[in-house]
């Protein structure tokens, strides 16, 4: 079987398509039911310790001005584990696609399932509101668990900005972009996505972080992602104006832009406005500015702006399917296989 039917099965092969189909919704089931799978057992965790074996080996003790030989080592090892990833992933696709038909749905969808979480991000979100309910030192701890930054000096309002932030750019990162690439490449595609998302969770830092400086070694991580996450985000934003019954698209584009990030801007500025509220990182940014700042049932209004996202999220990726294999079959001249 030649590469680009590997990277491509679902659309090379015409009768597999109904079985890739119903992998989404059956692995956002098994997500929605049981939940995250044990660290032993779980990819994003293994990643996450090939990552950090990794930096520590490309990231030096002290910053080094234009430190291209951080760079490219780091370049290296990130290239290194995405190859192994997306090698490995589409060996255990195609043994899954070996069984019967509903089998290998039902397989598929328990090796999707660990690459993306929206049960998992919902429940800590709310947890982080419930836990602010009792004091601002528990909300404090509870959210340090969601994001990176200091949270120390964060107010109870900001505490809440923050969470619902969380919601919406995770959104993005743990569905969202893992079904867009499961959709175009397979269980391959969720899989160098996770990697690239986590390493640039790790790695993609522009000064000190663990005691290691990432300015030129987590640059590829973090511009990786960026590629990788600028449609998804868009997608997500979209989804989440379409689920507030419609928003101003200039608007929410001149929103998005006031984040340093080139992605995770929009389905934050998105959530801002479709809950008419404030969303700021303090000295940072301030979304939709002018409204008022969050209140309790704002959290619990945000989680379900996004159960709507990730039920509106599933015939976009079914069409997005359909669309791969309608190309794949151009490509190979017209005829089903």
């Amino acid at each position: 079987m030649d590469a680009l039917t590997t990277i491509l099965l679902p659309a090379a092969h015409w009768e597999l398509l109904p079985v890739f189909l119903g992998v989404p919704a059956l692995a956002l089931a098994v997500d929605w039911r049981l939940g995250e799978p044990p660290a032993a057992w779980h990819p994003v965790v293994w990643m996450g310790r090939a990552l950090q074996r990794g930096g520590e080996r490309v990231a030096p003790l002290a910053p080094v001005a234009r430190d291209w030989r951080s760079f490219w080592l780091a370049a290296i090892v990130w290239c290194a584990l995405a190859a192994i990833v997306f090698v490995v992933s589409g060996v255990l696709q195609q043994v899954a696609l070996t069984v019967y038909p509903l089998v290998a749905a039902a397989l598929l969808a328990l090796l999707l399932k660990p690459l993306l979480a929206w049960r998992m991000l919902r429940d800590e979100v709310l947890a982080v509101e419930v836990a602010l309910g009792q004091s601002l030192p528990a909300g404090r701890e509870r959210l340090s668990r969601l994001v990176s930054r200091d949270v120390s000096a964060l107010t109870s309002e900001e505490v809440r900005e923050s969470a619902i932030e969380s919601l919406a750019e995770n959104l993005n990162d743990s569905v969202v972009a893992p079904l867009f690439w499961f959709a175009l490449l397979g269980l391959p595609g969720a899989a160098l996505y996770r990697l690239a998302n986590t390493a640039d969770a790790m790695w993609g830092y522009p000064g000190m972080r663990g005691g290691r400086y990432w300015q030129w070694a987590g640059k590829w991580a973090a511009r990786a992602d960026d590629v990788l996450s600028w449609l998804p985000a868009r997608i997500a934003a979209l989804l989440l104006a379409v689920g507030a019954g419609g928003l101003p698209l200039r608007t929410l584009a001149r929103q998005a832009r006031k984040t340093p990030s080139p992605n995770s801007g929009w389905p934050m500025a998105a959530m801002a406005l479709s809950l008419n509220v404030r969303l700021a990182k303090p000295g940072v940014y301030a979304l939709n500015g002018a409204a008022r700042s969050p209140g309790p049932l704002d959290t619990r209004r945000a989680a379900r702006q996004g159960d709507r996202v990730v039920l509106m999220l599933l015939p976009v990726v079914v069409a997005l399917q359909v669309l791969v294999a309608l190309a794949a079959m151009a490509l190979m001249g017209g005829a089903k296989p």
